[in-house]
């Protein structure tokens, strides 16, 4: 410990020696709590604000019983797991059948034995609930990683190493660089002597700029680890709770009580950064910390189809019931009727010495008991495999979606991962995705790539959106280029610009050099970085609050203008002398820092060269700066516009740069006046801050606008395009400031220049003033909702008069859906959503994310998927039917709480549109033919006994019924299930259209079922009928017998047998040796069991015994019957399939005589209808640019665009 006690000090005597950061930041967020933060403090210990902290005095208060830091989110534990995953099991009410059926198994009324029958079920139950565990053990062991972090406690006067899990509410703790906090933290001091700490809440909210935070200043001096051992405090505050913004709470030190602020807490799975450590007291731990408080409950997730199986297996009961009411009816009356007069009609059957279930004289009791029997009998019409069986091919079809190496990211080392194989067809059915931006669409990174400086456009970058608008032009010239110029210089992070007529210092011979210069030095002054020299190789790296600023100053440095040294005062560069051309030192004297905040969107800085001239810096929202500009010098105004029109239709975010020179007197006016109001502790101080500030902020002369790639993942604008060309709406919902959100939204198409914004904020005027009037919060609250159903609709009203064709896109800020999402409110926010082609939600919480998912799952009650890459993004992961997580590189929370984890937001394309397709397929196709074989074996079974008088006799022998399931049709189906493709991956991708067969549900829709379910009773039909007719008269062996039951049975089983699986093969559309190995092998299995099981003893095998070597092999009767018998029952099918395919195709058949034929098919006029239904109008995606784009080029251009984009 006294070891580390010095390398601690050491560190911390080099971060004092750099400066007081706090004079630097004028910022409102970096103030020490004021006498106005006493109002919040006067809720403290009301309801709500009960929570009592002991720091450093052993944890919570005893009888408040304070939770553990342990986190859990499993579904199951060792005591819920039994009775919660057999309660899933039985929300399947085919499994609640088998249940009833096989305890009715063990009393007189089966008509097979009671272990043929609960076998099966047994079986389906154990597969299951085994599946499960592993899914829920692979949770358990990821929440176990978590809770053994690691992370510094004070223990007997010393900080010991302890796992997170350990952590107790009061506990003392020291967090290192770069380590995440283990719970909800006070910030009591930091390695800073001003004791302010940078903070990345990407987890939390999304966001990557570094947040500032301050401790008290009565804790500030607590700088060594020994300092704690006598220090108490006791914490009172509010209640655990899900609002990440806010804090409300006091410390009492030395009898001194001091309030608290947001400014002073540290949330759990945020990270520190560029401090080196920091001391905190433990307030909130485990699920009470605010960032579990947003997570949700881990929920079970049923698929529709999965649901709508309920429905289907409803129905079938309700058959499976009237065929055994009509049988049981039927049966009493031929039982009533078998004493006439005192007299046994049927005689063999001895009616007068029967027991209670063939009594004639109590006819009535033995027709209901006989319809119990008939419940059981036709048990086969249910297909108790199907679960299993779709149990099997889900996670084999997982396995493929986890070795896709499509979907595999070489960088990171990592595949995509089905964390749960319940949802695979959901895949296949998204109507609507909701994502994250932070770190799911981008990568976290900021690249300058072009500017304009006196009206001239400089940087010869390509974005990743005109990229993808050149490929999808066919235009592979600019992406080579752009390839080319990537791959010419070496990578510098921030940094993508390329113009010769300014790198290298060529700038100094351009027309307007001065311009340049000012320009590039505004960069490099204008900012709040903090530059860090690598004692070894002398580089200079920035930590910036925003990879905005860290993409400026590094684009400043590479163009001849160095930033490498802040003091308290002042900013010291390297500057490129345009006279000498040699590098030159200059000062720059700091006076004032004019914060950046949304409502200003503008930061400026008031610098005194070294030659005493007073500068101010500016840079801006070209919407904020243009106006500010002087009106007499603005010669290159319009043409920097037009640059920035141009650089948003790149994709790029866009600042305007412009100055002005202050004399000494209109800077002491403003100096007196700035400083008195940042020194003012009423209410009004932030706008009388603003006041003074915008006086100085006029007359500015513009210099030029800068362009900055907010980088997107690799392939993020293609992928949008072929998603919104699948018809899947697309919402971005982020944590981010509005601006940033917007900026995204262009970089990656979903938004463009044309498109209509319907922005609906509370960052209005009247809204403003009244909540600065200090007035009653119950007028605000009304007078906000008011003000945004106001505003919703109008958004309606202007999407109901817009003209065809004209694009909306909806933009709300997190304040207004607090009251967009209230129940009366949230209906008229989902109908104006419906009308606009894109959505972004931005400064969301957590919780509104998931609330916003919910609204648009239940709202359209259709398949919604959330995916996110944070914590933040739990509570949608969760919410939406399928959640969908990026394994990015900080923290796993959203991975651990989906359904999918994939490494790149492009993956999501190839993982919907081929494997979500061909997953909604094979499982639907899967299902259909389940019903089918199930139906025709079970009416083979009705038909039997409607020539038995309905008397409960099997038609197949026990074994031989309970085996069909599961031994002879169940592998060709699971073959099928996981190899059958309806359309290759590539036509998959080369026409999304096709996947609106599963939003359309194409593929399940009832008259589909029910078709199959038809031809199941038909086939069954063709089967018995043509089987008894042909065996009905005729000597069936050498010695002249005629057919028996067990002849009859064999040879209809056989029938079945072969028709079931030969149907696989007409329906298949894509065959494997596996699939071949499954359907030959399925049929080559009956003949093994017939043998194997008629070998065994008569008490055992039954009729069944040596049946096939005595009885079916030698009869040629028998193989030419099992020859043309099912190839009738197939007559039907073939038939209907053939002239639909023909006549009435589905997407997928289209596309597959595409496939078939190639491009140099001989029915053109088809090919190019299949085109034209291939590519359509989305309003959004690069696709949706270029359309925009192409109407306002010349006819003649527009059509060779068009033409190239048909080939």
């Amino acid at each position: 410990m006294m070891a580390t006690g010095g390398g601690d000090g050491r560190r911390r005597g080099r971060r004092r020696s750099k400066m007081r950061l706090s004079r630097l930041y004028s910022f409102a967020c970096g103030r020490r709590p004021t006498a106005v933060d006493d109002e919040s403090s006067s809720r403290i210990g009301g309801p709500g604000f009960t929570r009592v902290v002991n720091a450093n005095g052993g944890g919570g208060i005893p009888e408040y019983g304070y939770r553990s830091n342990s986190v859990s989110t499993t579904k199951y534990n060792v005591v819920t797991f039994v009775p919660k995953s057999l309660l899933e099991q039985f929300r399947r009410v085919a499994n609640i059948y088998f249940l009833i059926s096989a305890c009715l198994a063990y009393t007189n009324l089966a008509p097979y034995t009671s272990a043929s029958a609960v076998a099966p079920l047994v079986l389906v139950l154990l597969a299951t609930m085994v599946k499960e565990a592993i899914e829920d053990w692979r949770r358990k062991q990821q929440d176990t990683e978590v809770n053994n972090r690691k992370t510094k406690v004070l223990q007997d006067g010393a900080f010991h190493s302890t796992k997170w899990m350990n952590l107790q509410v009061g506990d003392i703790v020291k967090v290192e660089k770069d380590e995440f906090f283990p719970a909800d933290l006070i910030l009591l001091s930091s390695s800073y002597e001003d004791a302010i700490c940078y903070v990345e809440t990407m987890n939390l909210d999304g966001e990557t700029n570094l947040k500032l935070k301050q401790s008290l200043e009565a804790s500030s001096g607590l700088q060594e680890d020994d300092s704690f051992n006598s220090f108490r405090a006791v914490i009172r505050c509010e209640d655990p709770n899900p609002h990440l913004y806010s804090f409300v709470g006091n410390i009492e030190i030395e009898e001194q009580q001091y309030p608290l602020s947001p400014q002073q807490i540290l949330l759990r799975d945020s990270k520190l950064r560029n401090t080196e450590y920091v001391y905190g007291v433990v307030i909130f731990t485990g699920h009470d910390t605010k960032v579990m408080q947003n997570a949700m409950k881990a929920p079970s997730k049923r698929s529709k189809i999965e649901r709508k199986m309920d429905r289907i297996i409803y129905l079938l009961l309700s058959a499976l019931v009237l065929i055994s009411v009509i049988g049981s009816v039927f049966f009493g009356i031929a039982t009533r009727d078998d004493l006439q007069d005192g007299r046994p009609k049927r005689w063999y059957l001895r009616p007068d010495d029967s027991t209670i279930y063939f009594k004639p004289t109590k006819a009535a009791i033995s027709a209901i008991l006989h319809f119990f029997t008939a419940m059981m009998l036709y048990g086969n019409f249910i297909p108790i495999s199907l679960y299993i069986s779709i149990e099997i091919v889900k996670l084999l079809q997982a396995l493929f979606i986890n070795q896709d190496i499509h979907m595999y990211h070489e960088e990171t080392d990592t595949p995509a991962h089905a964390r749960t194989s319940n949802l695979n067809e959901e895949l296949g059915q998204v109507d609507t995705i909701l994502t994250d931006k932070t770190g799911t669409l981008t990568c976290n990174s900021m690249e300058f790539i072009k500017c304009s400086i006196a009206g001239t456009a400089y940087g010869r970058g390509i974005t990743e959106v005109e990229r993808a608008m050149a490929k999808r032009k066919g235009s592979p010239l600019i992406a080579d280029m752009a390839s080319n110029t990537q791959g010419s210089q070496a990578a510098i992070k921030g940094f993508n610009f390329t113009d010769e007529r300014v790198m290298n210092g060529n700038w100094v011979s351009q027309p307007h050099s001065g311009v340049i210069q000012m320009f590039f030095r505004l960069l490099a002054v204008c900012h709040t970085c903090i530059p860090e020299v690598d004692e070894e190789s002398g580089t200079i790296s920035y930590e910036a609050e925003s990879p905005d600023e860290a993409a400026f100053v590094v684009a400043a440095r590479e163009l001849g203008f160095t930033f490498y040294q802040r003091t308290q005062t002042g900013v010291f560069l390297h500057e490129l002398d345009p006279s000498s051309g040699k590098q030159v030192d200059r000062s720059y004297k700091l006076l004032h820092v004019l914060e950046f905040n949304s409502a200003r969107k503008r930061m400026s800085v008031i610098v005194r060269n070294e030659e005493g001239k007073i500068f101010l810096f500016s840079k801006g929202a070209d919407s904020v700066m243009f106006e500010r500009l002087s009106s007499s010098d603005c010669a290159y105004r319009e043409v920097t516009q037009d640059h920035i029109n141009e650089y948003a239709d790149a994709g790029l975010r866009t600042l305007v740069l412009a100055y002005r020179q202050l004399d000494e007197a209109e800077y002491a006016n403003f100096d007196r006046k700035f400083t008195a109001a940042k020194n003012s502790v009423s209410a009004d101080r932030d706008e009388m801050i603003e006041e003074a500030a915008d006086l100085l902020e006029r007359k500015l002369i513009l210099l030029g606008a800068t362009a900055v790639e907010d980088k997107l993942q690799k392939g993020v604008p293609e992928c949008i395009d072929k998603l919104a060309q699948a018809g899947i709406k697309i919402w971005v919902l982020t944590g981010d400031k509005m601006e940033t959100a917007i900026n995204i939204g262009y970089a990656c198409s979903l938004l463009r220049q044309g498109m209509t914004q319907i922005t609906i904020t509370l960052e209005q005027p009247d809204i403003i003033a009244l909540e600065k009037g200090g007035g009653d919060k119950a007028a605000v609250a009304k007078a906000s909702k008011e003000n945004v159903v106001k505003q919703i609709n109008e958004g309606k009203k202007r999407i109901d008069g817009s003209v065809v064709g004209e694009a909306f896109a909806l933009i709300i800020d997190g304040k207004s859906l607090t009251y967009a999402l209230e129940e009366d409110a949230k209906g008229a926010l989902m109908d104006l959503a419906v009308g606009c082609k894109s959505v972004i939600c931005c400064r969301s919480s957590p919780k509104q994310k998931a609330l916003v998912t919910r609204l648009v799952k239940e709202s359209t009650g259709k398949v919604s998927l959330a995916i996110g890459d944070g914590a933040n993004d739990v509570g949608m992961i969760q919410e939406a039917d399928i959640g969908v997580g990026i394994s990015g590189a900080e923290g796993m929370q959203a991975v651990m709480a989906s359904d999918v984890s994939i490494a790149q937001f492009r993956f999501l394309e190839r993982l919907l549109l081929v494997h979500g397709h061909w997953c909604y397929s094979r499982i639907s196709a899967m299902i259909c033919y389940f019903f089918y074989k199930n139906i025709t074996f079970g009416v083979t079974l009705f038909l039997y006994e409607a020539y038995t008088s309905f008397s409960g006799q099997t038609f197949y022998n026990d074994w031989a019924l309970s085996t069909y399931n599961v031994f002879f049709t169940s592998l060709p189906v699971i073959a099928t299930g996981v190899f059958d493709q309806d359309v290759s991956a590539r036509f998959c991708l080369r026409y999304p259209m096709l996947y609106q067969e599963g939003p359309q549900n194409l593929l399940f829709r009832w008259s589909r079922l029910l078709g199959w379910m038809a031809y199941g009773v038909a086939s069954g039909v063709i089967i018995f009928f043509l089987t008894s007719a042909a065996l009905q008269h005729q000597a069936f062996r050498r010695g002249g017998e005629v057919v028996d039951l067990a002849i009859l049975s064999g040879t209809a089983y056989t029938c079945v047998v072969w028709a079931v699986n030969a149907q696989m093969t007409v329906t298949a559309n894509y065959f494997t040796l596996v699939q071949h190995a499954c359907i030959w092998g399925s049929v080559a299995l009956w003949y093994v069991f017939l043998l194997a099981y008629g070998a065994i003893t008569p008490a055992f095998s039954t009729n069944y015994f040596m049946l096939f070597t005595d009885g079916l092999a030698a009869a040629p009767s028998y193989w030419v019957v099992t020859l043309l018998v099912p190839a009738a029952a197939l007559l039907p099918y073939f038939t209907y399939s053939a002239a639909k395919t023909r006549f009435f195709p589905d997407y997928h058949n289209k596309i597959q005589w595409l496939q078939h034929r190639g491009s140099n098919a001989d029915d053109p006029e088809f090919g190019h209808a299949l085109r034209q239904f291939s590519v359509r109008s989305t309003g959004v995606g690069v696709s949706a640019r270029r359309d925009a784009r192409d109407l306002h080029l010349p006819p003649s251009q527009s059509h060779s665009h068009s033409q190239t984009t048909s080939t």
